[in-house]
């Protein structure tokens, strides 16, 4: 039997959740085919001997250089109830991230108008700009640099890392914000750790939770 491409966080008939490395795109793109979710649909076609096309829709993206929990519907029902339950405030994603610098405060939150285009964010009032809020956390402050834990309330595009580089600290490894400080493997210092939601199903609370890749340098 073929191993799955990526490690399998949490599988059912409704649900594949997978950890995320750092460099390779959540989806395909016009200019890229190679992507997290057609390796998987591959994978689940083999793997649960499906004929035809496989569905497996995408609950929620991360960036190329991002790792961390990525989850999938294996059904259109199931993806119908988890976007409601994204929609209603029940989809909670924890994050970790390492930046530059020592950040003074030990907690907070971090709200502003975001806009996006051609790759990238930037804050704004203009007419089309969203909210974007988030809560952070400081974990450890070492060497000129603070491992943060982040409680996305809002997913805007790029917006962790847009809201610490805004403020003087970017985080490390993502030079498109400001880093000074490269990482090897297309990646940056910033993890997808748990993810919790209800299932689509059962309405069970499902909790899924990775190791962070770069603890070691802090």
């Amino acid at each position: 039997m073929k191993e799955p491409p990526f490690e399998i966080l949490f599988a059912d008939n409704h649900l594949l959740a997978v950890n995320k490395p750092a460099g390779i795109l959540t989806q395909p793109t016009a200019q890229e085919g190679e992507s997290l979710e057609l390796l998987l649909k591959q994978w689940v076609k083999e793997r649960y001997q499906k004929p035809g096309n496989v569905f497996l829709g995408t609950v929620h993206r991360l960036d190329r250089p991002v790792s961390g929990v990525v989850l999938f519907a294996r059904t259109s029902k199931a993806l119908t109830r988890i976007n409601e339950a994204v929609r209603s405030g029940k989809f909670q994603k924890r994050y970790v991230a390492l930046v530059e610098g020592l950040f003074p405060q030990d907690e907070g939150i971090f709200e502003d108008q975001l806009c996006h285009g051609s790759h990238r964010a930037w804050i704004s009032e203009e007419t089309l700009s969203k909210q974007a809020r988030l809560h952070f956390k400081v974990l450890q402050r070492c060497a000129q640099k603070t491992l943060v834990r982040i409680e996305l309330e809002t997913g805007r595009y790029h917006q962790i890392r847009l809201q610490f580089a805004s403020r003087g600290f970017p985080i490390l490894g993502d030079q498109k914000y400001g880093s000074r400080i490269p990482l090897a493997g297309q990646r940056i210092a910033l993890h997808h750790q748990t993810l919790r939601f209800p299932h689509p199903i059962t309405q069970q609370l499902v909790e899924i939770e990775t190791p962070v890749p770069f603890l070691k340098e802090v």
